[in-house]
């Protein structure tokens, strides 16, 4: 799939999620564990901003994940 085709896909299918979300949110997007939604947080793939001790994940930094993982 082209890269422009697979970004409108992607904001097609979030776009029924808030633009800042939680981690069980992001798992769901990404049909992966919390274990491993956690272990995308701590090891920076994804970026998120930490509110008390809570993450929220941007919806501009999921797609950018998506993005680059559609790359590979």
């Amino acid at each position: 799939m082209k890269t422009a085709n697979y970004c409108r896909h992607n904001k097609i299918v979030l776009k029924e999620y808030p633009d800042v979300m939680d981690v069980v949110q992001m798992c769901q997007i990404l049909s992966v564990s919390t274990k491993t939604g956690y272990k995308l947080i701590n090891d920076g793939v994804i970026p998120c901003l930490k509110v008390g001790r809570s993450f929220r994940i941007p919806k501009t930094s999921l797609m950018k994940y998506l993005k680059s993982a559609g790359k590979s």
